[in-house]
């Protein structure tokens, strides 16, 4: 994802903005998990759950990333 785009929409675009915080959110948990020698049953099911939450979410922001592009394109065509 281009960064300059990536900010631009994190500052205009509310829904980019809040998929962004959580999947800063969810990685800054899953580090501190990763950070663990051993994980219990219950944090590796956290793990997991994590990682596909993050998935989901820069899905959705790459959708809405693509969505502007192609407004944008044909704006200026």
């Amino acid at each position: 994802m281009e960064a300059s785009l990536r900010e631009e929409l994190i500052a205009s675009h509310e829904e980019f903005r809040r998929l962004a915080q959580e999947h800063s959110q969810h990685s800054q948990r899953l580090e501190v998990l990763l950070q663990k020698r051993y994980l219990s049953e219950e944090e590796k099911l956290e793990e997991v759950k994590l990682k596909k939450l993050k998935l989901r979410l820069k899905d959705q922001m790459e959708l809405i990333e693509q969505q502007h592009r192609h407004d944008h394109h044909h704006q200026v065509a």
